[in-house]
């Protein structure tokens, strides 16, 4: 598929996803949407999830919370194929889902971040613009600790998604435009002074 072509898809979901937030099983969607991105959709649940804020901001922290149960509960879901049928998949998710980031390359540097740090490395892809869904099965694939990724999994999805709908809530549309520009950036930072700390806290340790 060419560049154009990826990003027309892209353009297409946003919008197919953006026409949810005004539906009456609106926050059935967001659960769906949030359970479905955790192992194979493309759009981020952030999406509905920040329409549905701006729509009705009293409502934001039930929101988060039904976002964080489906991202974390699909991520399992994720978690299962990469354990119990990825021998009989992969081959599919190569070909066909490599569009969105599943491919042999990505695979192989998630496999070298668990071995660095399993939890470090679910939490980030969790809690940052790195594609959740290729570390949930992977997780399952590379057999991490399933204890270890479900916190792991729901500390950096309950980050991320309290976090925007507490903006939201606070502050409302104006914040909307530094979400959007520099969310991102943001909670890349945020994990690298999570990294320093961590590597910190072993230097201590070490004396």
């Amino acid at each position: 598929m060419s560049d154009r072509g990826k990003r027309g898809l892209h353009h297409r979901l946003y919008d197919w996803v953006l026409r949810w937030s005004g539906h009456p099983r609106a926050q059935s969607a967001l659960f769906g949407l949030a359970f479905a991105e955790a192992s194979f959709f493309p759009v981020p649940p952030d999406v509905l999830l920040i329409s549905m804020c701006l729509a009705s901001p009293r409502r934001a922290l039930r929101y988060a919370a039904l976002c964080t149960a489906g991202s974390v509960i699909g991520g399992l879901a994720g978690y299962g194929i990469g354990k119990g049928l990825w021998h009989l998949v992969e081959s599919f998710f190569f070909r066909y889902l490599a569009v969105f980031s599943f491919t042999p390359d990505n695979f192989a540097r998630v496999q070298q971040a668990y071995q660095d740090n399993a939890f470090l490395a679910v939490f980030t892809s969790g809690f940052t613009p790195i594609p959740y869904k290729v570390f949930t099965i992977a997780a399952g694939a590379f057999e991490i600790s399933l204890l270890v990724f479900l916190l792991a999994s729901l500390l950096g999805r309950a980050s991320r998604f309290f976090l925007v709908a507490l903006l939201l809530r606070w502050i409302g549309p104006r914040v909307l435009p530094l979400i959007e520009r520099y969310l991102g950036w943001l909670s890349l930072a945020f994990v690298a002074l999570l990294i320093l700390g961590f590597l910190l806290i072993g230097m201590i340790g070490g004396h």
